[in-house]
C-alpha cells in the first residue's frame, strides 16, 4: 500500500452509555494501526459522562459544542481532523476488525475513486444476534448509485477528504438522509469502491432515527428530488430514469414502514391509529402500494 493514509474517524453523539463505548472501542481495535478519533459531542445534556468514556481511549479526542444536528456535528469533526480519508462511525454502531483495513487496500487500488463502501449488517439491541445480513454489492455507474441499487450510508463509507470538502461536506439544514445527499454528490465527482472484506454492525434499537420514518421518507423525497432536478437540467435520461426509480422505491418503504406500523396498533388494539398510518401514506406516497404490488407480481 506504500505510505500508510491516515484515517479520520469522526464520531458524532449526544448521548453516553454503553453502545458509545462499544462504538469507539471498535474503532480502536482495528487493524489497520494509522488512524485518529474524534468524538464530537453535539450539545449531550451529560457532556462529563461522554468525557469519562472518551477518556478511556487513548486514540481518541474529543469536542464539544453547542447542539446543531448530525450533519454539523459531522463536519465539525472533519474539520478538527488531520487525515487524507474519513470514515463515520454512528454511536451506536460497531465495525469488525478489518474493517478500515479493507477501505484502505480498496482505495488504494482505486486511486481514481472518490469513496469507498463496505458490508453492513444489521443486528439487534444487545449486539448479540443478526437480524438481516450484509447484502450490498459492487456499483458500476452513477447511476446505480443514483437507483440505490445497494446500501451506501454514512456508517459504511470512507471518503478522500479532498472529495469531501469539495462537495461542501454534510448538508447542515437536512435533519435526516444527510448521507443520501452526500453519497448522490459523491458520485458527481467520480466512483465508489466496494470494500467487500470490510463490515459494519448496524445496531437496530428503540432510538434509531430510521424508526421516525415519516420524517425520514420526506427526506428522502426531497433529497433525490433535488439531485433528479439536476440530472434533467443536464439532461442525462438515463440518471434521471435511475432517479425516478429510487423515488419509487422510496415510496413503497413509506408504504412498508406504514403497513408495520399499523399493524403493531392493531396489536395494540389501537385500529383509529392504525387507519392514521395507511392514511398517511396514501397522502405521502399514493403510487408507493401499486409501484409494490406490480414488483412482486414481476418478480
Amino acid at each position: 500500500m506504500g505510505v500508510s493514509e491516515t484515517v479520520s474517524i469522526v464520531v458524532a453523539t449526544n448521548r453516553s452509555g454503553a453502545y458509545l463505548a462499544e462504538a469507539i472501542d471498535s474503532a480502536s481495535a482495528q487493524s489497520y494501526g494509522s488512524f485518529e478519533i474524534v468524538v464530537v459531542d453535539d450539545g449531550s445534556p451529560n457532556p462529563e459522562a461522554i468525557a469519562q468514556t472518551v477518556r478511556r481511549f487513548p486514540a481518541a479526542r474529543l469536542i464539544r459544542r453547542r447542539p446543531s444536528g448530525v450533519a454539523a456535528a459531522r463536519n465539525a469533526g472533519v474539520r478538527a481532523s488531520r487525515g487524507d480519508l474519513i470514515a463515520f462511525l454512528d454511536d451506536d454502531d460497531r465495525w469488525h476488525p478489518g474493517c478500515l483495513e479493507a477501505h484502505v487496500s480498496a482505495l488504494a487500488a482505486a486511486p481514481d475513486a472518490v469513496a469507498s463502501y463496505c458490508r453492513i449488517q444489521t443486528i439487534d439491541a444487545g449486539g448479540d444476534r443478526v437480524l438481516a445480513p450484509a447484502d450490498q454489492v459492487a456499483v458500476r455507474s452513477r447511476a446505480e448509485v443514483a437507483a440505490r441499487r445497494t446500501g451506501i450510508f454514512a456508517g459504511n463509507l470512507v471518503v478522500r477528504r479532498r472529495h469531501f470538502e469539495a462537495v461542501g461536506g454534510f448538508a447542515e439544514d437536512l435533519h435526516h438522509a444527510e448521507d443520501l445527499d452526500l453519497i448522490l454528490s459523491l458520485a458527481e465527482r467520480g466512483r465508489l469502491v466496494f470494500a467487500e472484506a470490510g463490515l459494519v454492525d448496524y445496531r437496530s434499537h428503540g432510538e434509531n432515527t430510521t424508526q421516525r420514518y415519516r420524517e425520514l421518507v420526506r427526506a428522502i423525497d426531497h433529497v433525490l428530488r433535488s439531485h433528479r432536478d439536476r440530472a434533467l437540467a443536464s439532461e442525462d435520461p438515463e440518471l434521471a430514469a435511475a432517479f425516478e426509480e429510487s423515488l419509487a422505491r422510496n415510496a413503497r418503504f413509506a408504504w412498508w414502514s406504514a403497513a408495520r406500523a399499523a399493524k403493531a396498533d392493531l396489536s395494540r388494539r389501537r385500529p383509529v391509529a392504525a387507519a392514521g398510518e395507511l392514511a398517511w401514506a396514501l397522502r405521502a406516497a399514493p403510487g408507493g402500494l401499486w409501484s409494490g404490488v406490480t414488483r412482486r407480481l414481476s418478480s
